[in-house]
């Protein structure tokens, strides 16, 4: 069992918890709780420490690396304020675009400089709800396997396939050589998001928090579309306008219908 703070075992963790650059250089990034530690593919973990309290009602971690730790060290690992007694380190997955574009008719989602872990990894969640594809990335979006997103995905993270890019105005070039067209909500936009069709490859492009897309990445959109509000809103959350456009996808390849 690891009793002291000062193994470089703890270290790591913690290191992994609160850097992107240890992240990096190792390939691993951190999960905590029982729900990411199981949905993990076993084959991605690289070591997993758990407390004599959490294997005693759940038993002990099988067919994995795995070592006991003191309560005091699983807190100094863990990025959670109350840690849940399991904590993992797991190889990052290596995505490519030929993972994202994998199906018949591609549903993607393109992301310019999103900064906010929570909204990042609601989308890669809801993403999976609605059968996207993949994600495509700018490197200036939030790195996702920050702690605080991957708690947010709920285990998307290891299921929806995403790509970080030098350029997505060469990512959106691709795209559209395999037939996916982009849509942009856009005050530009003419058409209400539900009157468009993306029975067929489609993708959405969502930006910036608080700017929005830039001129050069809205102009990757094949079609401006507008969400229409109500009251005195004049804008969605980056993570609710991207699940309102992924659902209307969903529903419109679900039911076989184009637009209502």
């Amino acid at each position: 069992m690891i009793t002291s703070t000062s193994n470089s075992q703890v270290k790591q963790a913690a290191a992994l918890a609160k850097k992107a650059r240890e992240r990096r250089q190792t390939g691993l990034f951190l999960v905590e709780g029982r729900k990411m530690y199981e949905e993990a593919p076993k084959s991605w973990l690289e070591k997993v420490y758990v407390t004599e309290e959490y294997a005693r009602e759940y038993g002990e971690p099988e067919g994995v690396s795995w070592e006991f730790v003191s309560a005091e060290v699983m807190r100094a690992m863990a990025d959670t304020q109350t840690p849940q007694g399991i904590l993992a380190l797991v190889h990052q997955p290596r995505w490519t675009l030929a993972d994202v574009w994998n199906g018949g008719k591609p549903h993607i989602i393109m992301l310019e400089t999103l900064q906010d872990p929570g909204n990042l990894g609601t989308i890669l969640r809801a993403g999976e709800g609605a059968g996207i594809t993949g994600v495509i990335m700018n490197r200036e979006t939030a790195d996702i396997f920050n702690p605080k997103v991957i708690r947010s995905t709920m285990g998307s993270v290891y299921r929806v396939p995403f790509v970080y890019t030098d350029s997505l105005a060469l990512a959106a070039g691709e795209a559209k050589s395999k037939g996916i067209r982009l849509f942009a909500a856009h005050l530009k936009g003419e058409n209400s998001y539900d009157r468009e069709d993306y029975r067929e490859g489609c993708g959405f492009l969502i930006g910036n928090e608080a700017r929005g897309l830039t001129d050069e990445a809205a102009a990757l959109a094949d079609c401006y579309v507008k969400i229409p509000m109500l009251g005195k809103v004049e804008s969605l959350n980056a993570a609710v306008a991207a699940s309102v456009l992924m659902f209307e996808a969903a529903r419109q390849r679900r039911a076989g219908n184009g637009p209502v």
